[in-house]
């Protein structure tokens, strides 16, 4: 007899009940999962062997670990880097051990966001990996060349997992339809504009239909418009992970943008970091620094105006003062290019750090004191001011004895096309002066 008090299983997620049985079933990944594919392959070797699985959220890591321990009639133990510890991983070994022992099945010990162990939880299931007690299998968000040790890197093959594009969202949004929400219709621009929301992340898209299911059945309507969907919905936010790679991927996108003078691509990088919600102070220090490294003398206005928007970004604040950077990145893309300084800079760090302390010269020195007048300091310095055309041609600045060095070369863009002229003219000048010298 069954016990009237006891509560009702809850039903399984939308996302759990449709979670592919077959890999034929799998939306998305046809760059591992086609004919000839590196994962089509390791399905149908007959061998096992330790992977990591590195993408974004929602693109099927799990499953594929799940749909391999069904494949090779192994058992599944997974683990959460998030909870757990060396003590969990332990008694994980010994389950695996006993179900060797036991039934003579093989386990799989699928570790879920797996840079999240640091490297001695890491080192804990190293060997018994080694060892074939179990086969490995990491999930990861974040580069696996950063966040794993080099021996848990060189024991497992790394696959590459890609967000779902809009035509595969299109076809996981057709398979829920046809086998969960039956009955539940949507308007063309309403589900374009799930899928956006979803933003190719296939759990996400699962989880807002089943959402939009309970409340179309709370509201006793079989139709979802644009309409219906803003008011259920909360206001949207794209997958965006502030501290992961993906965030420093975009940062990158922007720079390079900016680099390549295509505004319009700058802009886009820009507003699409503001819309995942990027902190704009942040992006601020970055347009900053995009200045100085990428625009330099060619144009140090670019400076002054992305200083100025970073200025008006903290007095007027969101989304008041996001416009005074996208005009600041604008100015970026567009102005005239040089890292000269930022070569130049960069060489003379490398040279000091190699090249020994030097002495100041002795005419280089300053001399407050009478002390420092006998013993030479200052002597025979040729002060600029006094000098015809303002220059001391011929004068030296560096140490004595100190090889020539030329760090900084302008660019012939901008303003620095300017200054490389008057380099010029300068070093013709120290050239006459040498020569008359000798």
């Amino acid at each position: 007899m069954s016990d009237l008090f006891a509560p009702n299983a809850p039903a399984a997620p939308l996302a759990e009940r449709l979670r592919p049985k077959h890999i034929e079933e799998v939306i998305g990944q046809s760059h591992l999962l086609g004919e000839g594919k590196p994962l089509r392959l390791a399905f149908q070797s007959g061998k096992l062997h330790s992977m990591i699985l590195w993408g974004p959220p929602g693109v099927g890591k799990t499953t594929l670990a799940r749909l391999m321990a069904s494949a090779f009639d192994a058992e599944f133990l997974p683990l959460s880097a998030v909870l757990s510890g060396v003590k969990d991983i332990r008694d994980a070994i010994a389950q695996a051990e006993q179900t060797l022992q036991r039934n003579g099945r093989h386990t799989i010990l699928f570790v879920d966001e797996v840079h999240r162990f640091n490297k001695s939880q890491q080192d804990a299931f190293l060997p018994f990996v080694e060892q074939g007690l179990v086969t490995f299998i990491g999930a990861t968000t974040e580069n696996p060349s950063f966040e794993l040790n080099n021996a848990l890197l060189s024991r497992a093959q790394v696959y590459v997992l890609q967000s779902l594009s809009e035509d595969e969202m299109g076809q996981l949004f057709a398979r829920a339809q046809q086998e969960a929400l039956q009955g539940l219709s949507f308007d063309a621009a309403a589900k374009e504009r799930v899928i956006c929301y979803a933003d190719g992340d296939a759990r996400r898209l699962l989880n807002v239909l089943e959402q939009l299911q309970t409340a179309a059945q709370a509201a006793g309507r079989n139709n979802i418009d644009v309409a219906f969907l803003d008011a259920t919905l909360a206001q949207k936010m794209r997958r965006f992970d502030k501290g992961g790679e993906a965030f420093y991927d975009q940062i990158s996108a922007l720079h390079k943008s900016v680099r390549g003078s295509s505004p319009d691509a700058a802009l886009y990088w820009l507003v699409r970091m503001l819309d995942g919600g990027a902190d704009p102070r942040y992006l601020a220090r970055r347009i900053v620094r995009m200045a100085w490294e990428d625009i330099g003398l060619a144009d140090p206005r670019a400076m002054q105006i992305c200083n100025d928007a970073a200025t008006t970004y903290e007095r007027l604040g969101s989304p008041e003062g996001e416009l005074a950077l996208a005009q600041a990145v604008l100015y970026l893309a567009v102005a005239a290019k040089s890292n000269a300084g930022y070569v130049a800079y960069n060489a003379a760090r490398a040279f000091v750090k190699q090249d020994g302390s030097r002495e100041v010269p002795l005419h280089l020195r300053n001399a407050p004191t009478k002390l420092m007048k006998q013993l030479d300091y200052g002597k025979d310095y040729r002060y600029a001011h006094d000098e015809a055309g303002g220059y001391a041609a011929g004068e030296d600045y560096f140490p004595d004895g100190m090889p020539k060095v030329s760090f900084y070369e302008p660019v012939d863009r901008g303003l620095e096309a300017k200054i490389s002229e008057k380099l010029a003219h300068l070093r013709a000048l120290d050239e006459a002066a040498k020569n008359r010298k000798g």
